[in-house]
Order: structure tokens, then sequence, then C-alpha cells
């Protein structure tokens, strides 16, 4: 029986201090949002010390990845472990999304009405005897203390935008997946480059909506449940495609070295071409029960 080669053995990674660091990472950065929130001065520049932080961070690991696939000590056993760990995450992830949307229909489709009334007619009179069940609701038990928006932005205008911008986006990066399995590395390059500008566009105009609904519409998270069920939902969807865009701006660095040149070598871009379209799935159904419905 012939001696195993390197390349059979399972590659078990030392100790590494990313996991901490990005813990760390994730703690700064809702700490900040929480410390923003609450009206803190501090708490912008806490949240952009957590952005550059899981920047950081990600790019450190991923680099680390990639150093050791570029050695040789990965075999395809440990291709198969990233495969399962990348449908994990997603799976994961789609958890996670789940529980907010059940929350949300939950409110909407059973709390609201219930409050209204209609499991029994003595709760509305002796809980808010104003209370109209409609939805999305704009008022408050104490509209004093907790005003409720007082407009709601069209979704035919920066949502629909939005939309238009991810699913192209979904696009432009089974295009780029595909010139790299055809070993076009112009194509793919360009593909991965319009990919992250569109991201970025997306984060751009969700900001710039952010901003609209709060300044113009006191949509603000004490505007009721309709406004934070509205930016837990939102808000966590653009933390994925932020991540989304770091990891497809890390593939963008890797085509411009050559990395995806070799036959087999490109579980990477495949994975993050899963994200991405998990990411674009869950904008979809935030446009349509969110923003329209």
């Amino acid at each position: 029986m012939s001696e195993p080669t390197p390349t059979d053995k399972y590659y078990i990674p030392a100790a590494s201090h990313w996991p901490i660091l990005c813990c760390v990472a994730l703690f700064t950065f809702f700490a900040g949002i929480g410390r923003w929130l609450h009206e803190l001065p501090s708490g912008p520049w806490v949240w952009l010390c957590g952005v550059a932080l899981l920047i950081v961070v990600l790019f450190g690991w991923f680099g680390t990845v990639i150093s050791e696939n570029l050695s040789g000590v990965y075999n395809e056993q440990v291709g198969r472990s990233f495969r399962s760990g990348m449908k994990l995450l997603i799976l994961s992830e789609v958890v996670f999304f789940a529980g907010f949307f059940g929350g949300y229909f939950f409110i909407r489709l059973w709390g609201i009405p219930m409050l209204g009334g209609e499991v029994h007619p003595i709760t509305s009179v002796l809980l808010w005897p104003d209370f109209s069940a409609e939805w999305p609701l704009l008022t408050n038990p104490d509209n004093g203390r907790f005003l409720g928006a007082t407009n709601l932005g069209s979704p035919w205008g920066v949502p629909l935008a939005n939309t238009l911008l991810l699913l192209t986006s979904s696009f432009t990066l089974t295009f780029a997946h595909r010139a790299m399995a055809q070993g076009h590395s112009a194509t793919l390059k360009i593909g991965l480059f319009i990919t992250i500008l569109l991201g970025a566009a997306f984060l751009g105009l969700q900001a710039h909506e952010y901003m609209d609904d709060y300044e113009r519409n006191n949509l603000t998270l004490n505007a009721g449940i309709y406004g934070s069920v509205f930016y837990l939902l939102t808000g966590f969807h653009g933390f994925h495609v932020l991540v989304g865009v770091i990891m497809i701006s890390t593939m963008l660095g890797r085509a411009l070295k050559g990395h995806f040149s070799r036959p087999g070598d490109h579980f990477a871009l495949e994975g993050v071409a899963w994200y991405w379209h998990f990411v674009d799935v869950v904008w979809l159904l935030l446009f349509l029960f969110v923003y329209w419905l």
C-alpha cells in the first residue's frame, strides 16, 4: 500500500485569531448602532469603527484561507467541507430571516386584528378605545410621547429602484460566474466590478431612503410597531448586502491576481454567488410584503 501524499490528508488549520476579532467587530458594530439609537454622540463613531474592523476581519480571514488554498494543502474533502459549511451558513440565514418574517406576519395578521377587537370585541374597548386595525399602523397609544409616522414613501420610488439594482446584480454575478467557468478572465473581472457597483448603489439608495423617512416622514424606531419592524427587516438585510459587497470585492481582487485560472478552483466565487442570490431573494420578499402589499 502506498504512502499517503499531502493531498490525501485532511488539512486541519492552526488556531486562528480571526474568529475572536470577528466577535469584537460585530460587538462594536451593534454597540455603535445601540448608542446611535440612544442619540449618544459616540454612537456613529463606534459604529464606523465596527464597520472598519469588520472589513479588516473579512479581508484578513479570506486572505488566510486563500493563502492556504494556494499553498496546495486543500484536497477534495476540504472542498466538500467548504460547500457543506456554506450551505449550513445560508440555512442559518434562512432561519434567521424566517424568524423576523414570522414576527412580522404575526403582528400584521393576528396582533393588529386582535387589538382591533376581531377576536374579542371588548379588547379594543379596554386596551385602546380609539384603535383602528389597519396596516401600516401609523398611530400609537400615546402619540404625545411616541409620534407615529406622518407618511410612507411610495414603493415605486427608491424600493423599486433597489429591486432593479439587486436583480441586475444577480444577472451580472451569474454572467461573471459563467465567464470564469469558460476561462474568460476579462469578462469575469468586468462582471464582478459591475456587481460591486450595483451593490454599492443599493446601499447608497437605502441610506438615502432611511434619511428621507426619518427626517421627512418621522418614520423612526419610536414611530410604533411598523417603524420597528421596518428598520429591523431592512436594516439586517442591508447589513447582509454590505457583507456581500465585501465578499465580491475580495473575489475581484483574486480575479485580478489570476487565482481562478486553475480548473476546479472556483468554489470561492460559487459560494459567494449562492450568498448573493439568497440576499436578493430576501429583498424580493421585503419589497413584496413590507413595501408593496
